[in-house]
């Protein structure tokens, strides 16, 4: 423990007190030569027994023994002048600062109790003590001063003891919190090197999976045709290794169409993407219990496989959105065939949300960033309207270069 500081004013304070009794004392006994100095003598003892017990032991008041014989002491040096002289008696607030502040629990209370006597007999010193009646009165002063005071030092110790209850329960909750971040913040770590981790074996592994499929068919293909195009160089019927040439050429180039649309979603490989797309609400609104319905306009028309795939992720990706957050009791969603560009809206009667937050109940995290990085690699634009109450609609554009002028 270190060492206690000690504000001057309450280290000076019982000097000047028991300098002002002092004088006192000497304008009451100034007849009284031989009274004076015992009282002189004993006020010189206090004052020496707190100087040298306490003004110049700083480093002894953490060191609860030394404290406890000061107490004592000066305890005992009052009651004596307190006997002798009751306006001794104002002296004893120095008695429980001392003892309030030094001692600890229990003995703080004894202490308090024996300063509470020596000040219930000051304060009693005109009752006559020579009748029965006189000492009841004289007992009862007593006994209010050292039950008020006992009290008084109960209910500071309850306070200091809920007090430092207190503190040690917002120390550990303090350090549950801590301890709480480090760990959210090594598992946030640990998920994002997993994510790239899988994501690196993701590529990887398509990577391989498409080194196989170019190997097995438009590879093999090439070599096949090449040898037959060498063969007709130097054969007389020629025709017929070019025929076969012809033949392993187309034979490629289906395989390689078929490679190409297996990268498509599974939903865009045997339906148009209205039928897909209408099949994707008509499922969602059957597992969601949502009423969700599809409608397109325009005249329907071929467009890139990779526009047909982002439009369909979009139409996903917003539906999930919707059944996740917005507590929508309908959805619309529009397919709209444009003259120059291809236009998905979702719209729903939810909740909605304040677009500026993207973790909000629209569920803008990855979700939203991913459909914008869909839409704008094509050169498309997204938007999204909505506020807290009415709904929320997103609005997929991409634009389709070979549509008619």
């Amino acid at each position: 423990m270190s060492e206690q500081v000690w504000p001057r004013r309450l280290t000076v304070a019982p000097y000047v007190l028991l300098a002002a009794l002092v004088v006192v004392t000497v304008a009451i006994k100034r007849d009284q030569p031989r009274s004076l100095a015992v009282d002189l003598v004993l006020c010189a003892l206090v004052g020496l027994w707190k100087l040298g017990m306490f003004t110049l032991r700083p480093a002894w008041r953490t060191r609860h023994r030394p404290m406890a014989v000061f107490i004592a002491g000066f305890v005992l040096l009052l009651a004596v002048l307190v006997v002798r002289d009751p306006w001794f008696g104002f002296l004893t607030p120095a008695g429980y600062f001392y003892t309030f502040i030094l001692l600890q629990w229990p003995g703080e209370l004894i202490g308090i109790g024996a300063v509470a006597v020596i000040a219930g007999w000051a304060q009693s010193y005109d009752i006559p003590k020579t009748t029965v009646l006189g000492l009841l009165g004289c007992a009862a002063v007593i006994g209010v001063n050292v039950a008020g005071m006992c009290l008084a030092a109960w209910v500071g110790q309850r306070s200091e003891q809920l007090s430092q209850q207190r503190q040690e329960a917002v120390d550990a909750l303090t350090e549950t919190n801590r301890r709480l971040e480090a760990i959210l913040a090594e598992n946030a770590g640990l998920h994002e090197q997993l994510l790239t981790q899988a994501r690196e074996a993701g590529i990887t592994d398509e990577r391989q999976r498409m080194a196989r499929e170019i190997h097995d068919t438009i590879a093999q293909g090439l070599t096949g045709i090449v040898t037959q195009l060498q063969a007709a160089e130097h054969a007389a019927d020629w025709r017929r290794h070019v025929t076969a040439a012809v033949g392993l050429a187309r034979e490629s180039l289906t395989e390689a169409r078929r490679s190409v649309h297996a990268l498509r979603p599974q939903a865009l490989q045997s339906a148009t993407l209205s039928e897909a797309i209408a099949d994707v609400v008509r499922r969602w609104s059957a597992l969601h219990g949502i009423d969700g319905q599809l409608t397109t306009t325009g005249t329907p028309r071929v467009v890139t496989p990779e526009t047909e795939s982002t439009l369909l992720r979009a139409t996903q990706e917003a539906l999930a959105n919707v059944a996740k957050y917005a507590q929508a009791g309908r959805v619309g969603v529009t397919l709209s065939y444009l003259e120059r560009e291809v236009a998905l809206d979702v719209r729903d009667d939810g909740v909605g949300f304040d677009p500026s937050h993207r973790t909000t109940s629209a569920g803008g995290g990855f979700g939203l960033v991913a459909m914008r990085q869909r839409v704008e690699a094509l050169n498309g634009t997204l938007e999204i309207e909505s506020e807290p109450g009415s709904g929320t609609a997103i609005s997929a554009r991409v634009p389709t270069p070979g549509a008619p002028a």
